[in-house]
């Protein structure tokens, strides 16, 4: 992992103690994931529970969570990259190996040419694994949403992406519903 991301931002919430279970909630996320669906997406407005109601739903599975706590500063590719492998190299510490120097070079790549070894390492798992963007809503640049795009596009079988969101974030919503 690169020593200058901070690592609390990569923290699983601990589970509250004065938790209101929401087991037809849990069973929407576990559906997902039964179904194959490549992202869920938890869109509420702030203090309705989503980041709760995600870790949850992670306590109650034995399965791969790599989780990101996104902020405003997130919004420079390298960084937001360079965070979500780092989110997954918490299930898997060799993801990811390739690509972290095509983010740093001197010259930016475009996503697709960072992205395509990352899909093609995970393609190759043999377990599941998931990776949970929280507060999605700060992420504003467009080269950010066009990577996510790409990377929803072509996401292979093993990894499973959620996003929990404020609102409806800048992507392909209605094309992949219609999927």
């Amino acid at each position: 992992m690169e020593t200058f991301l901070l690592t609390t931002k990569l923290y699983i919430p601990p589970p509250h103690l004065n938790l209101v279970s929401r087991p037809h909630l849990i069973e929407r996320l576990d559906e997902g994931l039964r179904l194959g669906h490549r992202l869920t997406l938890i869109s509420a407005s702030a203090g309705s529970g989503k980041t709760t109601l995600l870790g949850e739903w992670m306590a109650a599975h034995n399965l791969g969570f790599g989780w990101l706590s996104l902020d405003e500063d997130d919004n420079d590719p390298a960084r937001f990259w360079s965070y979500a492998i780092a989110a997954l190299q918490t299930i898997r510490p060799q993801l990811g190996q390739s690509t972290l120097p095509m983010l740093h070079g001197l010259q930016p790549l475009p996503a697709q040419a960072v992205l395509t070894p990352l899909l093609n390492e995970l393609a190759a798992l043999a377990k599941p694994v998931i990776l949970i963007l929280d507060d999605y809503h700060l992420i504003t640049e467009k080269v950010i949403h066009d990577g996510v795009t790409f990377l929803l596009d072509h996401l292979p079988h093993p990894l499973h992406l959620v996003i929990a969101t404020r609102v409806d974030p800048p992507l392909p919503l209605a094309r992949w519903r219609s999927r």
